[in-house]
């Protein structure tokens, strides 16, 4: 009896020490420790002869529209923990993003483990070995690029067991501070799902009040109407909750404030959505914010493009049209009585084309507040390889783009998934970052002799606001 009591004693304490081995300084809530079979195994893949880093921006490249690929090249990847399951918001997968700070793409990681946070915490640097593993979407169509163990027979990406999430994904030492991207609504878009994203000037409308996260009627996930202040108006987005989250049914602000969370998508891939790692990241104790009120502003350059000839080179009063590469320029076209300037490479001939439309100056020193809008469409775009961008400079001499410094602006540009001819506002854009005398250019890139790469952009009631 006193040896089995014995013996029970002996097996309490190696279960302490076994225990309190396994979590630095008594802390919880973030596993610090590595283990030492783990850490060699981190440092012999990143010291094994042939084996490469490659950038999550390209290992997104190497997916197949409909597709799951088998990696059988010996790389790896690096990332930053984006999401958490602690509080049962995520379930069986978490994001990486490419930095702690200022990231710009974010890869999913589906697996089997459960209550990942315990090893994959929030921030942790994280490897990825990816040979034998595979790249796709989890339920096909649904744009999000995720990393997995296996396909199925339905052409699907399957989760990482748990074998190869312990011996494929390492930990690094680090956990690094995340600090979320500070994005407005309306800018959100697909580069951005897996990114911990912060929405400031952002509240929940008075018709919530009193409601909580999630609806107890709901099975699944709840998606609440999120909106933010952004220029003369709101901008909504979708927050979504999912039916397991510890905080379900904690009631949502009444105030004003900012919200940080990770951008992800609905269940079939149809709408973004943000969705929280906790419900601490919700900043909303003061005043809800009040939209510009456009009485208050001045439009200091406007063009509706209705003055012009159908199908000529544009030639308006102040704009500069410039053809930097090929023959082509942007042109004038009236459709219905409505005027608008377009580019379009088809048949032009040209290998490359490239042009150039600058607004008139507007000089900044005279204003305390500036905004550009303008409304954008697209036709026959097939590839991404076609592309518009708005530009601003401030040393642009007036007719040479090329000695120019240009600076790219946010937009909401058209894609191949908006409808043709269809006009869409391109956001109220705040130039309050730039001094001196200002110019807004759009610039266009594609070609004449591909039928893939030769759709058109359209521009439409372009202003500049100030007061």
């Amino acid at each position: 009896m006193k040896t089995n009591k014995l013996i029970i004693f002996l097996l309490a304490i190696v279960t302490s020490i076994s225990f309190t081995s396994c979590v630095e300084d008594g802390d919880f809530d973030v596993p610090n420790s590595i283990g030492a079979e783990e850490n060699s195994a981190l440092q012999a893949l990143l010291n094994t002869s042939g084996y490469s880093e490659i950038s999550i921006t390209n290992l997104k490249g190497l997916f197949v529209n409909g597709q799951v690929t088998e990696i059988t090249s010996d790389i790896y990847v690096k990332g930053y923990v984006s999401s958490s399951d602690r509080s049962g918001n995520f379930y069986k997968e978490f994001f990486i993003q490419d930095s702690p700070t200022s990231p710009t793409t974010a890869i999913k990681v589906v697996t089997e483990f459960i209550d990942s946070y315990n090893k994959f915490n929030f921030g942790r640097e994280v490897y990825i070995n990816l040979k034998g593993l595979y790249i796709g979407e989890v339920r096909s169509g649904d744009g999000v690029i995720a990393i997995g163990g296996d396909r199925n027979i339905d052409d699907e990406v399957e989760n990482l067991s748990i074998n190869q999430t312990e011996s494929a994904v390492l930990r690094s030492i680090n956990t690094e501070q995340i600090t979320p991207l500070t994005v407005k609504l309306s800018q959100i878009n697909d580069s951005h799902v897996g990114v911990f994203v912060k929405v400031e000037n952002a509240h929940f409308p008075s018709s919530l009040a009193g409601k909580t996260y999630h609806d107890s009627n709901n099975r699944f996930d709840t998606q609440r109407t999120l909106e933010s202040c952004d220029g003369f108006g709101f901008t909504n987005f979708i927050l979504e909750t999912s039916a397991f989250a510890s905080f379900g049914f904690t009631p949502m602000p009444s105030g004003g404030g900012s919200i940080s969370a990770v951008v992800s998508k609905t269940f079939n891939g149809s709408d973004l959505v943000l969705a929280l790692n906790s419900v601490e990241d919700v900043d909303m104790n003061g005043p809800k914010c009040t939209p510009l009120d456009i009485n208050d502003f001045s439009v200091v350059v406007e063009e509706d493009f209705d003055a012009g000839t159908d199908n000529t080179n544009l030639n308006f009063p102040g704009w500069v049209n410039v053809a930097e590469t090929g023959s082509e320029l942007w042109t004038e076209q009236l459709f219905s009585g409505n005027g608008y300037a377009e580019f379009s490479a088809f048949r032009t001939g040209d290998a490359v084309n490239v042009g150039w439309l600058v607004s008139p100056s507007v000089d900044l020193s005279a204003h305390s507040q500036v905004f550009v809008n303008f409304m954008l469409a697209q036709h026959h775009l097939d590839s991404s390889a076609n592309t518009l961008e708005v530009l601003v400079s401030t040393d642009f001499d007036g007719s040479n783009v090329a000695a120019a410094t240009w600076q790219a602006i946010s937009a909401n540009i058209p894609t191949q998934a908006d409808s043709w001819y269809q006009f869409k506002d391109g956001g109220l854009i705040d130039l309050a970052a730039f001094s001196g005398t200002l110019y807004v250019a759009f610039k266009y890139t594609g070609s004449g002799t591909d039928t893939d790469l030769d759709g058109a952009y359209m521009i439409d009631d372009f202003r500049i606001l100030a007061k």
